[in-house]
């Protein structure tokens, strides 16, 4: 071999080794529960956060007054998994929300919980698989969560007997597993779908991130990360596709999202609602970025919840 040859095999030898350290490095900071930082999937958001903690506090101050109390199931490849459960005014009407990435059940709702409990639902904030106190190395994405969404659609059909009315509602990675759900044989149960600013795949929002945060080329990271993942956590990236799930879907869903959403683009979104087969209604919320829209405009968005959910429930 040539001196020309063996220093092309040498750098082509360098640039692979150097694309698997960079794919796995990427894989554990993404895909694994004790790697993927909060701190850092709020700076992604490119939402100026510190600005919304007091009506963040006093809110979850006077959720965590409300009576509630720890409840768990066992997902169906063997995780313990935990959530909170506020019994309300123990009516027929229940939601059970579904938290973003990184993040947990309490965290996430402990604003939009003085919106649900005032109108009469019981709670349910459940921790997804690799989150909070739920077991799990790797991370769903959406695609195991709603299995184990199924899972908790049961313990509340249980809780409250057959006439309970069951709302699911998710946020971000939470907003794709109930979108990802309206594609599984739900029980009669469950009457709506509420999601926020939830993505189409994995593989759809990390290689826009890729690309678009860290200016790096998607191929071959995702290819190999889809490997990884089908081996380690048994689904790949792109194995289920909320824009997919909800051709099937037959209870009615709400899309927010927000105009100015850096993390999870709104046409993700447009995509989303586009392919949607049930009855479908929308909200953007103009100015607002990742997971912001409620804190944006909280009023269009109690109203668009208000339409919504009279519609589907007595």
């Amino acid at each position: 071999m040539g001196i020309i040859a063996k220093g092309a095999a040498a750098l082509l030898g360098a640039a692979a080794l150097a694309e698997a350290g960079g794919t796995a490095y990427f894989y554990r900071r993404t895909m694994m529960r004790y790697n993927a930082k909060t701190e850092r999937t709020m700076k992604m958001s490119g939402v100026d956060w510190p600005k919304y903690i007091p009506f963040m506090q006093e809110r979850r101050e006077w959720m965590m007054e409300q009576p509630h109390e720890d409840v768990w199931v066992t997902s169906r490849d063997g995780l313990k998994l935990h959530g909170t459960y506020f019994k309300g005014e123990e009516g027929s009407k229940a939601v059970i929300c579904f938290h973003g990435y990184t993040s947990k059940g309490l965290n996430d709702y402990g604003s939009l919980s003085w919106y649900y409990l005032k109108h009469g639902f019981r709670m349910l904030l459940i921790d997804e698989r690799a989150h909070g106190e739920s077991e799990g190395t790797y991370i769903g994405f959406g695609t195991m969560d709603r299995y184990d969404g199924l899972e908790w659609v049961k313990w509340m059909v249980n809780k409250i007997g057959d006439d309970a009315q069951i709302l699911l509602t998710g946020n971000s990675m939470g907003g794709a597993t109930v979108c990802m759900m309206s594609g599984l044989d739900l029980p009669p149960q469950v009457k709506g779908i509420v999601s926020d600013c939830a993505f189409t795949s994995a593989k759809d929002v990390f290689t826009h991130v890729l690309n678009n945060m860290y200016h790096l080329p998607a191929f071959p990271m995702i290819q190999i990360a889809d490997k990884l993942n089908r081996k380690n956590a048994g689904y790949g990236l792109d194995d289920c596709n909320a824009a997919r799930e909800v051709r099937k879907a037959e209870v009615p869903i709400l899309f927010i999202h927000g105009a100015d959403d850096v993390f999870v683009p709104c046409w993700m979104c447009e995509e989303i609602y586009k392919n949607c087969a049930s009855p479908k209604q929308k909200l953007i919320v103009k100015g607002a970025g990742h997971g912001e829209s409620y804190y944006k405009a909280t009023q269009d968005y109690e109203n668009a919840l208000d339409t919504f959910i009279g519609g589907i429930m007595k």
